[in-house]
């Protein structure tokens, strides 16, 4: 009875037997799947193109710029009213006229000799010579101011006017008594004197003006002083 109940089918070993056959064949299939589990896929930094990592990082460091602050417009400063540059005065022209409407009788001659008539010898001669009747009015040729009043040995009766820009003007041989004083004012073709003959190193040309003109005390032609307006 013993050997029946323990070598046959239905006894306990044979049942443990099972159970234990059945749960290596599960632990066998589960360690099989597990090591055939695919692993998950791993992606790689350096797959991206070298190009799109900059141009992320550039975009994303615009894109922090324009969170931080937004764009205000510049100020605009106050306009400021441009300065009108200042007129220099310019000096008023000169305005001259001859001393005299006579005829010239002796012209300017200061890089040459002139013969005079009174002295017989050739000289120099520092102005321009206008034959007049006695009497005849002589005026100022420009707009200036008496400096002297005189008599010359030489050349007699004597008017110095000086005229604006650095020019002066002498009238010798005048009459005596002109009508004008040192310091006076006067006006182009106002009259200062009359023709006379005190002019003695000239006095062979009979009544007349001589009339000179330098500028900054040099000697220059009368002609050109004339010519200036």
């Amino acid at each position: 009875m013993r050997n029946n109940q323990s070598g046959g089918k239905g006894g306990k070993g044979y049942y443990i037997a099972l159970v234990l056959c059945a749960a290596a064949i599960g632990i066998t299939s589960y360690v099989t799947r597990s090591s055939h589990k695919p692993e998950p896929e791993k992606i790689s930094l350096m797959e991206q193109t070298p190009e799109a990592a900059p141009e992320a990082a550039e975009t994303q460091a615009v894109e922090a710029l324009a969170t931080e602050a937004p764009e205000t417009e510049p100020s605009k400063a106050p306009s400021v009213p441009a300065e009108t540059p200042t007129q220099e005065t310019q000096p008023k022209k000169l305005k001259t006229a001859a001393p005299l409407s006579g005829n010239v009788t002796t012209l300017y001659a200061m890089e040459n000799l002139s013969y005079n008539e009174t002295t017989r010898d050739w000289r120099t001669h520092n102005g321009v010579d206008y034959a007049g009747a006695e009497g005849d009015p002589v005026c100022a040729a420009a707009e200036g101011t008496v400096v002297s009043v005189g008599e010359d040995d030489l050349m007699g009766v004597t008017v110095v006017l000086r005229h604006q820009g650095g020019y002066e003007t002498t009238y010798a041989g005048l009459q005596a008594n002109p009508c004008v004083a040192e310091g006076d004012t006067v006006q182009l073709g106002q009259i200062i004197g009359a023709v006379g003959t005190t002019a003695l190193a000239e006095s062979a040309l009979g009544p007349h003006i001589h009339f000179c003109v330098s500028y900054q005390d040099m000697p220059m032609n009368p002609q050109d002083f004339l010519n200036m307006s």
